[in-house]
């Protein structure tokens, strides 16, 4: 069977900016054969998420992420629809996902790497389970449980660094749904700002290309911040962390601005930063939600009940083809999308 699949074509090289001409498409063949305890599937939805970029390195930097390998095939989060199968606990017709998923039309994959999912539980929205009922919302909600330190009733601020990315902008809204009190958004323009608050009911939305972060956040949050999501890093966690109480809390979630740079993670911060985190006692812990596989099954339960009842909104940026999955890459490197990037391969 011949299908079409996204490969490392080259590496951006350390301190690069990634670009499209360092994915291929090209055509492969798929064996017919299949062992027993396999399946074959049909990819239906790939997940393009900003951790990737430390795949495209020779070396990714990290003890749990592989880097992809020169002429062969991507992969990531991924959806896909039973075809065939030699394994008793899939039928065809079943929807599975996989954290692991090639970039390819077609795959043949271990049972035991996939897990299937009922389309129900997100009234039919499959790809929710690459984001807001999936990984995404996964490391939003445990890692405001497990490092946010939340407490109903006791006026806590939440400010959130790349807040209508696909974390950031279920973070805000799990943050209220948790406890906090005030939430407080930062990202890159005034749509996303106009986003944040009318549609996932930030209190406020700081743009950073055009205000000033520091300032803006003495007014957002004239008590100060008692716990911050941060997905950037750089200048603009600087700036948070500046505005942090005594015994606050950091959630490391991601480093996008420190992506493309030569620096171990989680990155230093500056010593003027550094000192204002110890002198105030705020807890700055790397989180690794692969680290609670335990608690995944009742927290996306949670999501999806979330999700069901309305309280918890879902945006994606949705892109059409296999072959313009290297663009939608790139387009969340550089902020182009609004919630969760997914890419339709097919229905």
């Amino acid at each position: 069977m011949i299908i079409q699949r996204v490969v490392l074509n080259s590496r951006p090289g350390i301190n690069g900016v990634p670009t499209t001409e360092n994915f291929r498409m090209e055509e492969a063949t798929l064996l017919d054969k299949m062992s027993e305890g396999q399946v074959k599937v049909r990819t239906l939805y790939l997940s393009v998420d900003p951790y990737m970029r430390c795949r495209m390195n020779e070396n990714s930097g990290s003890d749990y992420i592989l880097p992809w390998k020169l002429s062969e095939v991507a992969s990531g989060g991924g959806i896909g629809i039973v075809e065939e199968t030699k394994d008793a606990c899939f039928s065809i017709g079943d929807f599975v996902t996989s954290f692991n998923w090639p970039w390819q039309t077609k795959t043949i994959l271990d049972g035991k790497q996939i897990e299937k999912i009922d389309p129900h539980l997100v009234d039919g929205h499959l790809s929710y389970f690459l984001g807001a009922a999936g990984l995404t919302g996964l490391t939003s909600l445990l890692g405001i449980r497990e490092k946010g330190h939340v407490t109903r009733g006791a006026n806590q601020t939440m400010v959130v660094s790349g807040a209508a990315g696909a974390c950031g902008s279920l973070a805000g809204q799990i943050g209220f749904l948790e406890g906090c009190s005030r939430v407080v958004g930062i990202c890159g323009t005034n749509e996303k700002c106009s986003i944040l608050v009318s549609e996932m009911g930030f209190d406020a939305a700081i743009n950073y290309k055009e205000e000033d972060v520091v300032q803006r956040l003495r007014v957002l949050c004239p008590d100060g911040v008692d716990v911050y999501f941060d997905n950037v890093g750089g200048d603009i966690s600087a700036a948070v962390i500046g505005q942090m109480t005594p015994n606050s809390h950091i959630i490391l979630c991601g480093q996008i601005s420190q992506y493309n740079k030569d620096v171990p993670y989680p990155p230093p911060l500056p010593p003027a930063t550094e000192e204002i985190r110890k002198a105030r006692n705020i807890t700055r812990e790397r989180f690794l939600v692969l680290n609670y596989m335990d608690k995944y099954p009742a927290s996306t339960m949670q999501l999806c009940q979330w999700i069901k009842e309305g309280k918890l909104k879902v945006r994606e940026t949705v892109v059409k083809g296999l072959e313009n999955i290297g663009a939608a890459f790139q387009s969340v490197m550089s902020g182009g999308n609004i919630g969760k990037q997914i890419v339709h391969v097919s229905d």
